[in-house]
Formats: structure tokens, C-alpha cells, sequence
């Protein structure tokens, strides 16, 4: 793969926006696709193909003009600068059925990514264990954080009881934080949060399913 251009001054917006671009890259991939223009990438993604040339430009000059852009290197690209380098450590909230799953598979694939605790509010729940991670109350969470080096939260709890278990989470110093309830939530500006919402993600699924019938492009 030829250099990379990544700007240190890229835009907070703009990199919000990378693991997005990858994850519908992907699925394009999947599809069959293999070169795109940014106004087809746009109606696929919902972003303005202006802003999507000017995301990319950041990272140096990856489509040509007339022809688009190649979805498996934007695919490479975009993968490289999303590679997680180091270990980042993280502290599962909520272990419901969902919660229990992730604490179960907990990114075998990716082993820069690792699930080292896990909470819950209710009470028969606290002691169990899951996969040798015994599931602490969230009165611990501040306290583990320190002494685990966690850095990044997933929360699985619903969204009528998101908004509390995001404000503990905030509280314990964690500013990387992936939400499955899809209903926002609000945080201090240097808190960054990522939603998750399955019933969005399933209607993309139909969409490409019905849009892409997987054959090349």
C-alpha cells in the first residue's frame, strides 16, 4: 500500500466518521463492488459527497476524478488506520444475554481488544462468572478502572437506564464509550460515544441485501 497522507490536524469530525466510511465499505465489498463514486457512496451512506471527498482528502489522494474510488483499497486504507496498535483494555456494563455474548467472544479476532471486567446493577447477577470475568456491582467500576487501566466502556443497558450507567461510566474516567442503546445520551465534550442500534444495522442489511444482489459491479 502506498504512503498514507494522515494529517495530524484531521478533524475530530472527520475521524468520527472513518470506522462508519469502513464498516459500509465492507459491506459494499461484500456486495461485489468495486468501484464507487462519492455521490453513489453519499446515497448509500447518508453523508453529502462533499464532505466525503473532503474526509478523504485528508488522507491523501485515494479516487481519481471521472473514475471514483476503489473499494478494496479504500477498504486497505481505511483498515490500516484503524488498526489498534496497542492493548486497549475494557470494561463491559450490563451483562444481560447480549452483554454475556460479547463478554464470551470478546474480540478473538482483534487481540489488541480485551474485555477485563464486568458490571451490573442486579444483584443475582453480581459473582457470577463469565468466561473467568466474575461480574463486579458498579459501585467498583471507578475503583477496577484505576486498577485494570481501562480505557474503553461497552454498555448494553437499555435505553430507559443508558443516560445512569453512562454518567458512572463518565465518572470512572472513561472517555471511550460504545452504546447499544441507540437513544442518545449526553456527555462532557472530551467523552466520545459510538452507537449501536441492531434495528438500523438489520434495515442496512435489507438494504444492501436488495440493492447489491451480490454480483460485481
Amino acid at each position: 500500500m502506498k504512503e498514507l497522507h494522515k494529517e495530524k490536524t484531521m478533524p475530530k469530525a472527520t475521524a468520527r466518521r472513518l470506522p462508519l466510511y469502513l464498516r459500509y465499505l465492507k459491506m459494499l465489498g461484500d456486495s461485489g463492488v468495486t468501484r464507487i463514486k462519492s455521490k453513489e457512496f453519499s446515497d448509500v451512506i447518508q453523508v453529502p459527497p462533499a464532505t466525503i471527498r473532503r474526509d478523504f482528502s485528508h488522507l491523501g489522494e485515494l479516487g481519481r476524478s471521472g473514475y471514483g474510488y476503489d473499494v478494496p483499497y479504500l477498504i486497505e486504507v481505511f483498515s490500516h488506520i484503524l488498526n489498534t496498535q496497542e492493548e486497549k483494555r475494557i470494561a463491559l456494563i450490563g451483562c444481560g444475554n447480549l452483554g454475556k455474548a460479547l463478554v464470551k467472544n470478546n474480540f478473538r479476532r482483534n487481540e489488541n481488544l480485551n474485555i477485563v471486567c464486568a458490571f451490573d446493577i442486579e444483584e443475582e447477577l453480581v459473582g457470577l462468572s463469565v468466561d473467568d470475568i466474575i461480574i463486579q456491582p458498579m459501585e467498583n467500576l471507578a475503583e477496577e478502572v484505576k486498577k485494570t487501566g481501562v480505557t474503553v466502556a461497552i454498555s448494553t443497558v437499555p435505553s430507559q437506564f443508558a443516560q445512569e450507567a453512562i454518567d458512572k461510566i463518565v465518572d470512572a474516567g472513561i472517555t471511550a464509550i460504545l452504546n447499544f442503546a441507540p437513544d442518545r445520551v449526553t456527555v462532557p465534550n472530551n467523552v466520545n460515544v459510538q452507537y449501536i442500534d441492531l434495528t438500523t444495522e438489520l434495515q442496512t442489511l435489507i438494504y444492501f441485501d436488495e440493492t447489491f444482489p451480490h454480483k460485481n459491479v
